[in-house]
């Protein structure tokens, strides 16, 4: 996976470095001699190479750029070079016809500075203080962004408009007649000065945006507007964007009216469809106007250094929801001491802050449960078909070394050789995405276990779907295509982006949650019961795994807690090193499981237990574990969740009136029914959502 085309990769690299260094050495000596032939091929190499190296390794180049090699430097000297042969080839005047190529030349690559002042003029005009999705904010002056080649593509435009530059001169240096080459360089300084007067226009006041005062003004308009009332806060990585978008059906269910709040801006794209108000405030300067919002409750699926940024507006309460909830040491960060509160599942998150003594006070957890695991269906007993579905799905290495962190390393490629070894087993294979990207051995273990499903499954046959069910998923994934993916021209920016995603049409996450259950039923009914699958992709998602899945072999991680919730059988594997008795006793999640062993010895055993359930002695635990891990199935979770949220947003209401009566002087009390929406969250006593206030 991650490290498994690093080699080959690199040579490739390698290969096109030292082939650009030959043609310019070749270039230089057609050049000198002169070798006409030679110096012909080499400059048209030379400039394709680059071109070709501009699309296909930009990283490569951007590497040159930090030598002073960049794409500026590279054509001026292609140029130079063309300059010289021509010096060397008889029956062209240097004086009556190369100072007129060279003055041209010149002024070709001064409409191209120009015209790269007008790319930095014009983006420093596109850019506002804020990048929204699904709001109207065509009051900004919204327009669609000028073409790419032109607005941020400063190598190819280069490039590019230096073709008609080379092949003029070539065809002088066979025909001798200096005319080609000015022809050539012709086009080149009106295709660069056109292209610089188009783009001009988008410094003009028909296309111009609002300043950044009239931006954060409109912003304040705008929440006036809205009044949100609940919302989630994200920063993090382009990796990290399924942490909050695990969150987003359950947010949008909320009594309110909620808004997600990022600091990213290329993470407005990364949050999947949604309904959702989307107000991405990069700057902490501008993200303080949330103080004199109705903004009162902020929810945290994750942790950044940016967080604590928002943590200063004291008029918001904060929540840490986590993205999911394990026994690793990452599940009791003691950054959770920042919030107001710290919302878990159920008893065993509790207990573990409490054994952690990081300074989380038992009265700022509060148990909600996991409303994201609605979807996922009940044990049903044995498998009722030829085939036992096996999910393998593994977490990755984690931050620390622990070799206990990800089984991939150790035991996956045991695990994998005993389950393919049953011919009775369909093996489903999800690894964390994140898989080798801190141990490159997890990433060479992962990519070995990827080719022995796949010479396994080369090896099997059997009756295949029909043809229909090809079709039909492939209906269904344009359908939900054309639901979720925001189809933009490539020219397209933030400005172009916010017009085109406005306000959403009524309806549509209803429909995005139909068209995903069509897709996933599709998906799984176009491949044979018997096929081993390989599952990299975002879809179908790990509960949908769950839902095809007999049996489940992980690591210590939240998949494990969320499993349980079906109560099917379960195995961890331990690579900690621990003794299986100390292994069940660090981690909780691990009591109602079969412990695997780095050798996988214990598999076949597991898998006659799934079969025969006879002979799993570990059901009672499981269904016991459960609660404990998740808390009660009544009230549901989603109702605990909106009633912890209701409880936070009338604390923040509190805090305001006390610091209203602070400044005028009167004297206010707390109101007992945000004592008893306190003590209804905190110990999860019973309800009907109707007896909660509206957030």
């Amino acid at each position: 996976m991650p490290s498994a085309g690093i080699a080959p990769r690199r040579a490739v690299q390698l290969a096109a470095l030292f082939a650009m260094m030959v043609a310019f050495t070749a270039q230089l000596i057609g050049a000198l001699l002169p070798v006409i032939p030679l110096f012909i091929a080499a400059s048209v190499v030379n400039l394709v190479l680059d071109l070709v190296l501009q699309h296909q390794q930009p990283g490569l180049l951007a590497l040159l750029g930090r030598i002073r090699f960049d794409v500026t430097v590279r054509q001026l000297l292609r140029d130079m070079l063309m300059l010289v042969g021509l010096l060397h080839i008889d029956g062209i005047n240097p004086l009556e016809e190369q100072a007129p190529l060279t003055i041209t030349l010149l002024a070709f690559y001064g409409t191209h500075f120009v015209c790269q002042a007008v790319a930095v003029l014009v983006r420093r005009s596109r850019s506002l203080p804020l990048v929204t999705r699904n709001i109207d904010a065509g009051t900004l002056g919204l327009t669609d962004a000028p073409p790419r080649l032109l607005y941020r593509q400063t190598g190819r435009r280069l490039l590019r408009f230096s073709v008609p530059t080379t092949a003029g001169i070539m065809v002088t240096a066979v025909t001798g007649n200096a005319f080609w080459g000015g022809i050539g360089i012709g086009v080149a300084v009106l295709l660069s000065a056109g292209g610089t007067l188009y783009l001009s226009t988008w410094l003009l006041p028909g296309k111009q945006v609002v300043g950044e005062q009239r931006a954060l003004e409109w912003l304040d308009d705008w929440l006036a507007a809205y009044r949100p009332t609940v919302g989630m806060y994200f920063s993090g990585g382009s990796s990290s964007a399924y942490q909050a978008n695990m969150w987003l059906s359950t947010l949008a269910g909320l009594d309110g009216k909620p808004i997600i709040v990022l600091r990213e801006r290329f993470m407005v794209q990364k949050i999947e469809a949604t309904d959702i108000p989307i107000v991405c405030i990069p700057k902490v300067a501008h993200l303080m106007r949330l103080e004199h919002s109705t903004l009162k409750v902020l929810l945290h699926p994750a942790n950044s250094g940016k967080t604590s940024q928002i943590l200063r507006i004291p008029s918001i309460k904060h929540a840490f929801i986590n993205h999911g909830e394990s026994d690793k040491l990452s599940s009791c960060n003691p950054y959770a001491k920042a919030y107001d509160e710290v919302w878990v599942a159920g008893p065993a998150a509790r207990d573990r802050y409490q054994l952690a003594d990081i300074g989380i006070e038992d009265k700022d957890v509060v148990e909600v449960g996991r409303p994201q695991l609605a979807s996922i269906r009940p044990h049903e007993g044995a498998p009722l078909g030829r085939y036992t579905t096996v999910l393998y799905a593994p977490t990755w290495e984690g931050w620390d070394g622990n070799p206990g962190n990800t089984s991939v390393i150790l035991a996956g490629e045991n695990i994998v050789r005993a389950l393919l070894a049953d011919p009775s087993v369909r093996l489903l294979y999800k690894p964390h995405p994140m898989t080798g990207s801190v141990d490159p051995r997890a990433g060479a273990a992962n990519a070995r276990i990827q080719a022995m499903i796949a010479e396994a499954g080369a090896r099997r046959c059997g009756a295949l779907p029909g043809p229909e069910t090809a079709v039909e998923l492939a209906r269904r994934t344009a359908e939900l295509d054309r639901l979720t993916t925001a189809d933009f021209r490539k020219s397209a920016d933030e400005l172009e982006r916010m017009r085109l995603q406005s306000t959403p049409e009524e309806g549509r996450a209803a429909a995005v949650e139909a068209a995903v259950a069509a897709w996933e039923e599709a998906y799984w009914n176009s491949f044979p019961e018997w096929e081993h699958r390989v599952i990299t992709t975002v879809r179908p998602g790990i509960f949908s795994c769950f839902n095809q899945a007999d049996l489940l072999i992980s690591d210590v991680s939240s998949v494990v807690s969320d499993y349980l919730t079906s109560e099917k059988p379960y195995a961890v594997a331990n690579t900690s090193g621990l003794a299986e008795d100390d292994f069940r006793a660090n981690f909780p999640t691990v009591r109602a499981a079969t412990v695997l062993t780095p050798d996988a010895a214990g598999v076949p055993a597991l898998l006659e237990a799934v079969r025969d359930p006879g002979r799993d002695g570990l059901a009672a635990a499981r269904a016991e574990l459960k609660e404990h891990l998740l808390g009660p199935s009544d009230p549901p979770s989603t109702v605990r969740f909106n009633e912890a949220a209701v409880d936070l947003c009338v604390q923040a209401d509190e805090r305001r009136r006390r610091m209203e009566s602070r400044l005028s002087g009167i004297p206010v009390q707390r109101s007992q029914q945000g004592v008893t929406g306190t003590e209804t969250a905190r110990h999860g006593s019973g309800g009907a959502p109707g007896a909660t206030a509206a957030v």
